[in-house]
C-alpha cells in the first residue's frame, strides 16, 4: 500500500512573502497524493516582505502551525520533524541556500538525517524575466513546477542547455485559478485595475496610469470604476513597493464612482466585467474565469514591464481603445498554453482539473522509492559557481558547504521576552531602512 494512504502527509511550506505563501500552501494541497490526510506546517522566512497578520488573513490559506524563522532556524526545525513534502515558495537565491543547507542536514555524516522528504519548488506566476537565473537558482529540487505548457518547454530547454538534468521539471497550472465563469455583465458595470507593487516603477509612469484611470471614471459615471491594490502602506509583498497609488491619489480628486479596494482577488474578480493591467498575474486569474481581460499598451509593449509575455494573447489594448469602447477577445490557442480556460467550467473542469495529476504521481512515486531519495545535487556548487554560490549562502547565514556561519541565530532555544522585543525593534528598524530610508536614497542618486 502507498505511503500516503497509510499515515498522515506531514508537509511543510517556507515562503518569505504573502503571495508565494499563498501560492506554497495551495500548491502543497494540490500535489499530495490522493486520499492523503494532510498536516501542514507554514514557516515564514523572517525578512523585509515577511507578511503582516493583515495580509496573512487576505490571502486566507489556512496552515495546522505557523511560525516566523530564519534560514538556519528553519534547518533545524527540518532536521527535528520527520517531513514527507518541503515546499520551498522563495525567491531563486533563497530556494538555493535552502537546498545547499537541506543537503547538508540530510547529509551521510552523523550530523545529517538519513531519510529526507520530497523538496518542491516553482515560480508564483508569469515568468518574464531572468529566467536563466532563476531557474538555475532552483535546479536540484526534486520537482520544479512550471505553470504552464509553454514554461515547461522553456524550462526544459534551459536545464538541458547548460548540461543539467531537467528531470525534475513538472507541468502543473497555477493553484488558484478557480471561481465562478462570468456570464454577464453586473449592475454596475465594474472596471478593476489590478495594480502591481514594481511594475511600472516610475512616478511618471504611475501617475500616468492612476490618471487614466481616474478618467475613466469620470467618462463612465454609471461604471463602478476600482483600484485593487496588494498591500497598504508600510506593507510588502512579494516585490517591494517604492511608491504606492494610496499616496498618488492623494493628489487627485476622483469622481465617486472610483474607489481603491483590498482583499482576495478572486472575490473582486466575482464582480469585475473588465480587467485592466500591466502585466499581473490577475490577468490569467481573469481569463481562466472568462472575464474580459485587458493588459495595457500605454507604456509600451517591454520585457521590463513583463507585458511582452502577452503578446498573442488578443489582450493587449491602450486606455484610448478602452474609452472609445474596444472589447478583447482572447485567442484560445494562447490561453490553453497558459494552462487556463482550457475548456469546461473554470473551477473544475477541462484539462485544469487534471493538471496536477502528474506533479502528485511524481510526489507518490518518490515517497515510496525503495531505499529513500538520493542526495540533492543542484547544478550550482562550489566548483562549478565558487564565484556566485557562496555569496548566495551567505545572505543566509551559511558557509560555501552549506553549515551555518558562526554568529548565526541560534536555533535551539526561544530567545527571552527583553532579547524578543530588542528583536522586533532591529526589525522594525531593518524594515524601515528597506522600505523608507533606501528609496529615498536611491532616488537622490538619480537627480
Amino acid at each position: 500500500m502507498p505511503v500516503s494512504a497509510t499515515k498522515t502527509l506531514r508537509v511543510a511550506v517556507l515562503a518569505d512573502s504573502d503571495t508565494r505563501w499563498k501560492w506554497g500552501a495551495l500548491t502543497a494541497n494540490r500535489i499530495a497524493p490522493e486520499e492523503s490526510d494532510i498536516r501542514l506546517d507554514g514557516y515564514l522566512l523572517r525578512g523585509r516582505a515577511t507578511p503582516t497578520a493583515r495580509q496573512l488573513e487576505e490571502v486566507g490559506v489556512q496552515a495546522d502551525a505557523l511560525h516566523e524563522v530564519t534560514a538556519v532556524q528553519f534547518l533545524h526545525a527540518v532536521r527535528e520533524e520527520p517531513y514527507d513534502v518541503l515546499v520551498l515558495a522563495l525567491v531563486g537565491g533563497g530556494v538555493q541556500a535552502m537546498l545547499h543547507g537541506l543537503g547538508r542536514v540530510w547529509g551521510d555524516g552523523p550530523a545529517g538525517r538519513p531519510k529526507r522528504p520530497v523538496v518542491v519548488t516553482g515560480y508564483v506566476g508569469v515568468v518574464y524575466e531572468k529566467l536563466a537565473d532563476g531557474l538555475l537558482l532552483r535546479h536540484g529540487a526534486d520537482l520544479v513546477l512550471a505553470n504552464s505548457r509553454q514554461d515547461a518547454d522553456r524550462f526544459r530547454a534551459v536545464y538541458e542547455g547548460v548540461g543539467a538534468d531537467a528531470g525534475s521539471v513538472t507541468e502543473v497550472a497555477l493553484p488558484f485559478l478557480g471561481g465562478a465563469a462570468h456570464t454577464g455583465e453586473h449592475d454596475p458595470y465594474t472596471v478593476v485595475f489590478a495594480a502591481q507593487p514594481s511594475v511600472p516603477e516610475s512616478r511618471k509612469d504611475r501617475t500616468y496610469l492612476l490618471n487614466r484611470l481616474i478618467e475613466h471614471a469620470r467618462r463612465h459615471p454609471e461604471r463602478e470604476v476600482l483600484l485593487k491594490l496588494r498591500s497598504k502602506p508600510g506593507e510588502h509583498t512579494t516585490h517591494i513597493e517604492e511608491l504606492p497609488y494610496q499616496k498618488l491619489v492623494q493628489r487627485f480628486d476622483p469622481p465617486s464612482n472610483f474607489r481603491l479596494v483590498y482583499g482576495h482577488m478572486g472575490e473582486v474578480l466575482d464582480r469585475t466585467d473588465l480587467l485592466v493591467t500591466i502585466s499581473s498575474t490577475a490577468a490569467l486569474e481573469s481569463l481562466h474565469r472568462r472575464i474580459p481581460t485587458v493588459v495595457l499598451t500605454d507604456l509600451g509593449v517591454r520585457e521590463v514591464l513583463g507585458n511582452h509575455h502577452f503578446v498573442g494573447s488578443g489582450c493587449l489594448a491602450s486606455w484610448d481603445q478602452l474609452d472609445a469602447g474596444h472589447r478583447p477577445v482572447p485567442d484560445e490557442e494562447w490561453v490553453s498554453r497558459q494552462g487556463v480556460a482550457t475548456g469546461g467550467a473554470p473551477s473544475g473542469g477541462g484539462s485544469y482539473a487534471t493538471a496536477f495529476d502528474a506533479a502528485r504521481a511524481r510526489v507518490a512515486e518518490l515517497l515510496d522509492r525503495p531505499g529513500g531519495l538520493p542526495p540533492l545535487a543542484p547544478y550550482y556548487t562550489p566548483v562549478t559557481a565558487p564565484g556566485y554560490l557562496p555569496g548566495l549562502l551567505a545572505r543566509h547565514h551559511l558557509g560555501p558547504d552549506g553549515t551555518p556561519l558562526p554568529g548565526a541565530p541560534a536555533a535551539d532555544k526561544e530567545p527571552g521576552p527583553v532579547r524578543q522585543i530588542v528583536r522586533r525593534a532591529a526589525r522594525g528598524a531593518y524594515r524601515h531602512g528597506v522600505q523608507r530610508v533606501a528609496p529615498v536614497i536611491r532616488r537622490m542618486g538619480e537627480l
